[in-house]
């Protein structure tokens, strides 16, 4: 069995050499600063808008406070920045508005990033999250802890 190897230093985005000698960047950066910034000036406005209709509001939050959080890998950064900037989209497969299942995509997204870097997503991470979702429930923002 082939196995990678690491082409580029550890400053440059992790260029790996798979199988058939096929380059593999495990991130682009472009979009992660892009995605980024989207979270960064979208994310709560979003949330406190939707937050009684998201049922998985709670690894929602873990997962920012993960990709916030400086001591978080970029490949895992650009993971859930990416699905933190799907959440915060305007237009998606399924639009928010739909009662019930308008979130199914986003929630599709979210579980597909959360199953790849599940051991980055912490303890603190979780408790950072609850912190906010009472704060958010203390500012009428949701109805009930979730």
């Amino acid at each position: 069995m082939a196995t990678a190897r690491l082409l580029k230093p550890a400053a440059a985005p992790p260029i790996w050499v798979g199988m058939a000698g096929k380059e593999i960047v495990l991130y682009d950066p472009v979009k992660l600063k892009r995605d980024q910034t989207k979270v960064e000036r979208k994310f709560w406005d979003k949330l406190r808008k939707y937050i009684r209709q998201v049922p998985f509001v709670d690894d929602l939050i873990a997962a920012y406070y993960c990709a916030v959080d400086p001591a978080t890998p970029l490949h895992v950064k650009a993971v859930l920045f990416g699905a933190l900037a799907y959440f915060i989209m305007p237009i998606d497969l399924i639009p928010d508005v739909i009662a019930w299942v308008g979130f199914t995509d986003d929630a599709a997204v979210l579980y597909a990033a959360l199953r790849t870097i599940a051991p980055h997503i912490k303890d603190r991470h979780r408790q950072e999250a609850k912190a906010a979702i009472d704060r958010l429930a203390g500012d009428g923002s949701a109805s009930h802890t979730v």
